[in-house]
C-alpha cells in the first residue's frame, strides 16, 4: 500500500533505539524534576518576599531561566557539546544527550512550577502563616500539596516536551528514534523506517499525557 514495504525495518535496531529514547527520557525527567522543582519553589518564594535581596535574587534567576528557555533546543545541544565532553567524556549518544536535555527542560519546568504555586489561595497560605509555621513548613505542607495537580499537569507537559526534544537531539547524533528516523529516514530516503519511528513516539506521548492526566484527575479535590 502506497508503494510502503516495512519488510525491510529492522525490528531488532528499533526496538534498541526506542529503548534508547526511554532511558534518556526516564534519566532527563527525573533530573529535571529534581532540579527544576526547587528552582521553580525558589522563584515562587523570592518574587513574593518583602526583601531587597530576595527579589534581587529571584530578577536574577528570572533571567537566567528566560535566557535558557528562549535558546532553540538544537542550538542548545549543539553550543553544548563542548562543555559535554569535557564532564562526562562524550557528546553524543544516550550519556552525551541526557546533560541538555536537562538544561533544556528543567527552566521550563521551573516556570510551570511557579505558575502552579501562584494558583495556591492565598488564604490557605496566610492561615499558615498567622499559625507560626515556618516558610519550609508551609512550602511542604502547604504548597506543594495544594498544587499537586498543576504540578503533575506540569511534569506531564515536560515530559512530553522531553520525547520532542530527544528527537530532535538525534539530528547531532542523540540516539533513540529520533536519530535513527533522522538516519534511516531522511538521509537514506526508507520512509518506512520514519513512518514507524513517528508512530512510536506519537504511541508514547499519548500515554504519558493518559497517564498524567489520569494522576491530575486523582489528585484533584472535588
Amino acid at each position: 500500500m502506497w508503494g510502503l514495504d516495512f519488510s525491510m525495518v529492522d525490528w531488532e535496531e528499533m526496538s534498541q533505539a526506542a529503548i534508547d529514547t526511554l532511558k534518556m527520557l526516564g534519566a532527563s525527567a527525573l533530573l529535571t524534576f529534581i532540579i527544576g522543582l526547587p528552582l521553580g519553589v525558589l522563584l515562587f518564594i523570592t518574587a513574593r518576599s518583602n526583601s531587597a535581596l530576595l527579589r534581587f535574587i529571584y530578577r536574577i534567576l528570572s533571567f537566567i531561566v528566560n535566557i535558557l528557555r528562549s535558546v532553540p533546543f538544537v542550538i542548545l545541544i549543539v553550543a553544548l557539546i563542548p562543555i559535554t565532553r569535557a564532564i562526562f567524556g562524550v557528546s553524543i549518544g544516550v550519556e552525551g544527550t541526557i546533560p541538555p536535555l536537562v538544561i533544556g527542560a528543567a527552566p521550563f519546568f521551573a516556570r510551570l512550577v511557579e505558575t502552579a504555586l501562584r494558583e495556591v489561595d492565598r488564604g490557605v497560605i496566610e492561615a499558615a502563616t498567622s499559625m507560626g509555621a515556618s516558610t519550609f513548613q508551609i512550602i511542604r505542607k502547604v504548597l506543594l500539596p495544594e498544587s499537586m495537580p498543576g504540578l503533575i499537569a506540569g511534569m506531564t507537559i515536560t515530559v512530553v516536551t522531553l520525547v520532542s526534544y530527544t528527537a530532535m537531539a538525534g539530528m547531532v547524533g542523540g540516539g533513540g528514534l529520533g536519530d535513527l528516523a533522522i538516519r534511516y529516514g531522511y538521509q537514506r530516503y526508507e520512509k518506512e523506517v520514519m513512518i514507524v519511528a513517528v508512530i512510536l513516539m506519537i504511541v508514547l506521548v499519548q500515554l504519558l499525557q493518559m497517564i498524567g492526566d489520569r494522576l491530575v484527575a486523582h489528585f484533584t479535590r472535588k
